[in-house]
């Protein structure tokens, strides 16, 4: 069943360079961009940076109205709709944030942090939120110590976690992680995949997976979708990518990657 679908979407941004508006310069961010998310499904979006790909992520979550194109959640359009109306849904569609610590109010604990949706979204009592944030934290692998503590006092992973819990909070159907382990390493990341897809299965998520990196989206995803100057280049599995690739920029993407064995860039 579709999740979520793009028909059409496109993005333009002008400004002017000068006196006179001949001068004006735009940008085409994303260009009659079609795409479909399954329910359950993992779906990469993989492309270098400035190629469209977070401003696709809010289009796709309704952060920004689209220049032409729209945007259904479970058959449902809701391109025009206004921030009230988004409500209805909101809660439904989270992100995780490439900069964790930047997302945080640095004047919020753990509590308030990963409490704050709950609070917004109805969850008065403070008792019965504080035991939501404990169940949460657990989901994601923190101890209860952490939840009055402040994101300047957590590790990296530990911010990482704390954004997640934040997404899945209202219990959400969609997640879109844009570009979320950019900043950790190499042990990390695995840790914090190995987390997703655990919490993939325990609440029936699908994600929209943003990154740079093929390597990653190919051991996480179902399906990959490569962007190049705002339009989608290529599409295929994820187990499929890195050997069957067929766009000439997705080759070039391939050859950045790192790997053991030089036998494995015998296709590009």
């Amino acid at each position: 069943m579709k999740l979520l679908e793009a028909v059409g979407l496109s993005q333009t941004y002008g400004w002017e360079m000068g006196w006179f508006t001949r001068n004006a310069k735009r940008v085409q961010a994303v260009n009659n961009l079609s795409l479909t998310l399954e329910e359950g499904e993992n779906l990469g979006l993989v492309g270098e940076s400035g190629c469209g790909k977070s401003t696709l992520a809010r289009l796709l979550l309704g952060l920004a109205k689209p220049s032409s194109g729209r945007v259904l959640y479970r058959s449902t359009d809701f391109t025009d709709w206004s921030l009230s109306e988004m409500r209805m849904i909101r809660s439904k569609m989270q992100m995780v944030f490439q900069n964790s610590l930047a997302s945080f109010n640095p004047r919020f604990t753990v509590e308030q942090i990963i409490g704050e949706p709950l609070r917004n979204y109805g969850v008065r009592n403070a008792e019965i939120r504080r035991a939501k944030v404990a169940e949460t934290l657990e989901l994601v692998g923190l101890e209860g110590r952490h939840i009055h503590r402040y994101p300047h006092e957590l590790s990296g992973g530990q911010q990482q976690r704390v954004g997640i819990a934040r997404a899945i909070a209202l219990r959400p159907e969609l997640i879109v992680c844009d570009e979320p382990f950019s900043s950790l390493d190499v042990t990390l990341r695995k840790q914090m995949m190995d987390l997703l897809q655990e919490l993939k299965l325990e609440l029936g998520l699908s994600y929209v997976f943003i990154t740079h990196d093929l390597s990653v989206v190919s051991r996480f995803c179902d399906s990959v979708a490569v962007m190049y100057h705002g339009e989608i280049v290529e599409k295929q599995s994820g187990a499929n990518i890195m050997q069957q690739a067929d766009h000439p920029y997705t080759r070039t993407l391939l050859a950045s990657v790192p790997v053991q064995d030089p036998r494995l860039r015998k296709n590009f």
